[in-house]
């Protein structure tokens, strides 16, 4: 027993460590790993690497993973800190807690929200990591709804959208009206397209104060939804 149990903590250790080193690749070369390339850099012949990861898209599951679960995390922790009351200032420090986790990874934020790397599908067991921070954004319009503070806008949904709006919101927050529903990932989608142009460059030497900008838009976008 207890020799497994020292096997079991080297083997969480070498692969802490390969995750590690990988995420410097991340930083450097992009979402184009090599799995020879981070054996080389750990003093491993390529082969030995295969003991942990079965391939780069295993190796790569096991960041996008851990990068969801840090940002959704962070998110959470943000909205959790307020009161439920302040539909507004969850809003803003959900959205803040976001940039800020991008801002610190950004080689990881790319990993998440950048192009799509070549040849990569991502497995089922992402998906649930990856709703997290859109299920605290939804989450605080939900309670808006219970609580009163937040009407529901007109619904003016075409027909498809309402549809498929319905079927995420059964999964999630059952009887949330779609048009809320609407607003809400509206939201979401604005959020890391700001976050995006900030971290892509898009905002370079066009807007050089970024935290009042980002302050402001994410100001615009608790108004369209209805924040009081």
């Amino acid at each position: 027993m207890v020799a497994h149990s020292l096997r079991a903590r080297v083997r969480a250790g070498m692969i802490d460590e390969i995750k590690a080193v990988a995420r410097r690749h991340l930083a450097t070369d992009g979402a184009n790993l090599s799995l020879r390339a981070v054996a080389r850099d750990m003093g491993m012949v390529s082969s030995a690497i295969y003991r942990y990861f079965s391939s780069r898209d295993d190796l790569l599951t096991a960041l996008i993973l851990e990068a969801y679960e840090a940002l959704g995390a962070a998110v959470e922790a943000a909205d959790a800190a307020l009161d439920r009351r302040d539909l507004r200032g969850r809003w803003h420090a959900a959205c803040r807690a976001a940039r800020a986790w991008a801002l610190a990874h950004p080689a990881e934020y790319a990993l998440l929200y950048g192009s799509p790397v070549p040849g990569y599908a991502a497995p089922e067991d992402t998906v649930r990591p990856a709703q997290r921070p859109p299920v605290v954004l939804v989450g605080i319009l939900n309670d808006g709804l219970a609580s009163g503070q937040l009407t529901p806008p007109d619904d003016d949904l075409p027909e498809p959208v309402r549809a498929d709006l319905a079927e995420i919101a059964a999964g999630f927050f059952p009887g949330l009206p779609e048009a809320v529903l609407a607003r809400g990932m509206a939201g979401w989608t604005q959020l890391f397209g700001l976050i995006s142009f900030e971290l892509f460059g898009r905002l370079n030497r066009s807007v050089p104060h970024r935290d009042e900008y980002f302050d402001h838009q994410t100001g615009l976008m608790a108004d369209l939804i209805g924040l009081p």
